[in-house]
């Protein structure tokens, strides 16, 4: 078969899947996983009508644990975008003994159960701490536990933009004179920040649905280090289906409005950087 033919017989193909059978399939799978359960729990949450749901989410319990949660995880996604693109940085711009085991380990807290996480967590700066540092039962505890499991999201969001950035326009830009500083800021940032943007906005959604990480070094203590996944299995063991689905439609629209909020700052700056 000649080549032509070959690339006639491709397009075809890539006009079939990507058709109304692609189409078909796309919305119909879409559908099974993420919008009919997501439809099941705004359904849920308002079986008892405006007004449970209302009492619900605004009651204190609710309220103090939304308040952390949301709080926290926006220090945690603060953190990881600095430490996050620094590791990012040092990965793809320096040579060291260990790198390809480093690049590795940054995936770790997408395989290990986070339960597990808040194990190790908990032996390292419990009561009894083997480096005398007690962390358990606290905020910053939280911020752990967090930043552990939602690093990489950062780092692999920024790895691959900052792997494509042109160098010479760094170097143009130290041979006319300017800092290091400078050349960070006007020239690197610029095409890194819609991935950090991108970054910053799956950390902190990972974060305010978090559960299996804070379980045992968070403490759950109501107003204090008690967040909305453990207040929402609090509801579920009180057998209150509907008050643990209506904390969670809260998330989810938490959720949805930071990532969309963040794809449309990203969007402008990737079309401004392309203007100009």
């Amino acid at each position: 078969m000649t080549t032509a033919a070959l690339r006639t017989r491709g397009s075809v193909f890539r006009r079939r899947v990507s058709g109304p059978l692609g189409l078909g399939i796309a919305g119909l799978w879409l559908s099974l996983i993420v919008l009919l359960p997501l439809a099941a729990i705004a359904v849920k949450s308002f079986d008892g009508g405006w007004s449970a749901f209302w009492s619900v989410v605004t009651s204190p319990s609710s309220l103090d644990a939304l308040r952390i949660t949301v709080l926290v995880s926006i220090a945690v996604a603060l953190i990881n975008v600095v430490m996050g693109t620094v590791i990012a940085w040092v990965l793809v711009r320096d040579d060291f003994p260990g790198k390809r085991f480093v690049n590795a380990l940054i995936d770790l807290p997408f395989a290990l159960p986070t339960i597990v996480a808040s194990l190790v967590l908990l032996s390292l700066y419990g009561p009894n701490s083997p480096i005398d540092i007690q962390l358990n039962a606290t905020q910053p505890a939280l911020v752990i536990a967090l930043a552990f499991v939602t690093l990489p999201f950062v780092v692999r969001q920024v790895q691959p933009v900052l792997i494509e950035v042109d160098r010479s326009v760094e170097e143009a830009a130290a041979s006319l004179g300017a800092r290091n500083s400078v050349i960070w800021w006007k020239v690197v940032f610029p095409s890194l920040a819609p991935a950090v943007l991108s970054g910053a906005g799956l950390a902190f959604t990972r974060a305010i649905g978090e559960f299996g990480s804070v379980v045992l070094i968070g403490g759950n203590i109501p107003g204090h280090t008690q967040v909305a996944s453990q207040l929402i299995q609090q509801q579920i063991e009180q057998d209150s289906n509907q008050g643990a689905a209506a904390i969670s439609l809260v998330l989810l629209i938490i959720a949805f409005v930071v990532l969309f909020v963040l794809r449309v700052i990203a969007r402008r700056s990737t079309s401004r950087e392309a203007g100009e």
